[in-house]
């Protein structure tokens, strides 16, 4: 085990933190993974899935299948009565959850998921927009399902298989689960059970700007986009991370070659995560 996996983890056990298992990767390193409760192989890292889903939108673009300033009715067609703003949003405000719907709209984690119908798309487009698209950016799941439904629509296959083919098999991906709707279609939003040691892998393509083990899979102006409209990556620690309910996180830091990534059970790890890993990297510039 890595002298920082072994820190970490006699961390997060002194302080007691709901961590089940954490993972770390140092350059194009094989990832190590650590537990600290008992827990199965994969667990749901929430909303860390929607990573996953701009990988998948980027390697669409890569291939010309796909283009961000497209709009979304376009894709995936009009429903009637819908708002006629719909036929303003682009991929673009998806990614970046400018759509002008409400927050946490189409939340299968945090709600009853029999409120949408089985319809998820039609019920989507049947929310009444509270803003004009473009503006505001307000979070919700509701963005994600869409995007993972227009990499299906693109793709012509469902989002994790496609994923499966172009990246995840050849990156050594092991066990992986993605929750679907009631018609059958990746959530894209959240759901994705997965294990930590893999979730690190996705940290160090984009720590690497797009390539792994020298194979390139992602183009350098896709990850660069990535970063800078905030794809779901945000700034964290001097790197970048995306996070999901109840602590889930997945994290890179291209300074200190690392990727981290652990699953937990608990909403009030941030700050506790965060001290270590700036008191780490201050004493391992």
């Amino acid at each position: 085990m890595s002298e920082f996996l072994d820190a970490f983890a006699a961390y997060v056990r002194a302080n007691d933190l709901p961590v089940f298992r954490i993972a770390e990767a140092v350059g194009e390193g094989e990832p190590e993974a650590v537990t600290i409760r008992p827990c199965g192989a994969s667990l749901n890292g929430y909303s860390v899935a929607k990573a996953f889903v701009v990988t998948a939108i980027g390697l669409l673009a890569d291939e010309g299948k796909l283009r961000v300033e497209e709009r979304v009715t376009d894709i995936l067609g009009e429903r009637p009565g819908m708002d006629p703003r719909w036929r303003d949003v682009t991929v673009d405000m998806a990614l970046t959850h400018r759509l002008g719907l409400s927050q946490n709209c189409l939340d299968i984690d945090c709600q009853d998921a029999r409120l949408f119908g089985r319809d998820y798309l039609s019920y989507v487009f049947s929310v009444p927009l509270e803003q004009n698209p473009g503006e505001e950016r307000v979070y919700t799941d509701a963005a994600y399902y869409l995007l993972a439904r227009i990499a299906e629509e693109k793709a012509g296959i469902p989002a994790d298989v496609y994923l499966w083919e172009r990246l995840l098999y050849d990156l050594g991906f092991a066990e992986l689960a993605w929750s679907r709707c009631p018609m059958g279609h990746v959530m894209g939003a959240t759901g994705l059970y997965i294990r930590a040691q893999d979730a690190v892998k996705i940290g160090q393509l984009y720590m690497h700007g797009g390539t792994y083990r020298g194979k390139r899979y992602l183009s350098k102006a896709w990850v660069d986009a990535v970063l800078e409209q905030e794809y779901e990556f945000h700034a964290y620690c001097g790197g970048y991370a995306k996070g999901g309910m109840l602590g889930q996180m997945l994290a890179f830091f291209p300074a200190q070659e690392r990727a981290v990534a652990w699953h937990s059970s608990g909403e009030d790890l941030g700050g506790p995560m965060k001290t270590f890993i700036a008191a780490w990297q201050a004493d391992h510039p």
